[in-house]
């Protein structure tokens, strides 16, 4: 089960996650019970979900008990070794907001993109997994099948068959998505991308930016600083909720220090589907061991284990300052002390991406480039500069006295709150249409934004009306 960080609202469901395929038949009110309450109980057997839904609201702010009896089978009729128990605490309220799509694995508008690319949408909160199906989630004209991942609250769509080349799709979730209170999703969502092939484009960037914020670090339990460390940007932590060693550490660059609130809550959501698109991607060159005294060009390159560098590594762009590197590692990522990431011929850190399937580790006086997306633990030693961004998922950030300048980002509208792709609301006035500058507009849905080219380059397509429309950059 995955609660809601601050307790679950009156009217939301509870939900299992099996390990197996388990016999519908065999999850039901008999074998899934919440003690003292009466409710329904569904299965979703394409993601392996059992739901409770309880016929009236939950008592507020009460602990519930509840149990998967061994009277649940799977599909071959073994049941359960032993009841499954546990607990959960409801909040002071119901849970009325909107869930929304707070991130994807392409940028809007994205070109080049591979005839079997997989579409992967991040929700901001935990989904109801049988309202997202085929017939809520696709890309129009193309058949194919729907899952989801409740552990990173993001839903694939997978074609059945090779997309059509140099074609534009357009990908949509429905408003029949709906969060585990019932609440749908708002507002729908629309993005379109265009297939390749295209001569010497290399890999889409990784879909991090825009929704990741100013971060230059990020922990999922602890961010703990020794030394006068220097970053350039923010530094937050998501659910976990200690910042410590600032001072003498200190953020340069208007960086803030956010601690388990929403905008480090945000980042979290957008640093899982940025992993989650980094580790997908398909086509890898094979690397093992140790990068060291290689020159690498744009590409996708994948190590099934740990994978070390040791001296220097260089990554050449080749004259394009697009280029992109995504590193797929499968457990640890190590660097040695005084170790290079060399940037040549145009190469920049922010391109760079450093999918870790476990903990990274950089080693004392050493220069790192870029993006390290690391599932657990981030640990930065004395000494090291780092350009780019520390983002872990799970586990601890630990720096010692280093100097970290993060990515760039473009400086959002004024009076803007971004709530994800395709639901960005603009309070600033915006002139709408040509000629007419009597028509202004106190809420203007932003119906796109994404990565145009380079990571730091965004486009945004705004509707001011039915009729009048603009676009900027």
């Amino acid at each position: 089960m995955v609660p809601q960080s601050n307790g679950v609202g009156t009217n939301r469901e509870i939900a299992v996650l099996f390990s197996k395929a388990m016999d519908p038949a065999s999850i039901n009110t008999s074998t899934f019970l919440v003690p003292g309450v009466v409710g329904t109980v569904t299965y979703d057997a394409t993601n392996m979900i059992a739901a409770f839904k309880s016929s009236a609201n939950y008592a507020t702010n009460t602990a519930y008990y509840a149990s998967i009896t061994v009277g649940a089978k799977d599909t071959s009729g073994t049941p359960l070794a032993a009841p499954f128990n546990f607990s959960f605490i409801t909040r002071a309220t119901s849970d009325t907001s909107a869930p929304y799509v707070a991130a994807t694995n392409l940028a809007v508008g994205a070109t080049c993109v591979p005839l079997s690319q997989k579409i992967d949408v991040t929700f901001d909160e935990q989904m109801n997994s049988l309202t997202i199906n085929p017939g809520t989630f696709f890309i129009k004209g193309v058949t194919g099948a729907v899952t989801y991942d409740v552990l990173t609250q993001t839903a694939t769509f997978a074609p059945s068959a090779s997309l059509a080349a140099n074609t534009t799709y357009t990908i949509t979730v429905t408003t029949g998505a709906q969060d585990m209170g019932g609440v749908p999703l708002s507002p729908q969502f629309v993005q379109t991308f265009t297939t390749g092939p295209c001569q010497g484009s290399g890999p889409l960037p990784v879909a991090l930016c825009p929704n990741i914020g100013n971060f230059s670090v990020l922990a999922g339990s602890t961010v703990t600083n020794t030394g006068t460390s220097t970053i350039t940007g923010d530094v937050g932590v998501s659910p976990g909720s200690s910042v410590t060693g600032f001072p003498p550490g200190q953020l340069v660059g208007g960086g803030t220090i956010h601690s388990a609130d929403g905008a480090a809550a945000q980042a979290q959501t957008a640093l899982a589907s940025a992993y989650v698109d980094a580790a997908g991607r398909s086509g890898g060159t094979p690397e093992a061991g140790d990068l060291v005294g290689k020159t690498l060009t744009a590409g996708v390159y994948t190590s099934s284990s740990s994978l070390a560098i040791s001296g220097d590594v260089t990554l050449d762009a080749q004259g394009n300052p697009n280029a992109i590197f995504i590193f797929q590692i499968g457990s640890t990522l190590t660097t040695a002390s005084g170790s290079h990431v060399v940037l040549a011929n145009g190469a920049k850190a922010c391109n760079v991406f450093w999918q870790v399937g476990s903990s990274a580790t950089l080693g004392t006086n050493s220069v790192f480039k870029g993006n390290i997306l690391a599932l657990a633990s981030i640990t930065i030693t004395t000494g090291v500069n780092l350009e780019g961004r520390a983002l872990a998922r799970t586990g601890a950030v630990t720096l010692d006295t280093n100097v970290i300048t993060g990515c760039p980002v473009r400086k959002a509208l004024p009076n803007t709150r971004y709530i994800g792709a395709g639901a960005l609301i603009a309070s600033a006035h915006i002139w709408a249409g040509s000629g007419n500058p009597g028509a202004r507009v106190p809420q203007v849905p932003i119906l796109g934004y994404g990565i145009a080219g380079g990571e730091n380059s965004f486009r945004w397509r705004v509707r001011a009306s039915q009729t009048a429309k603009t676009t900027f950059s």
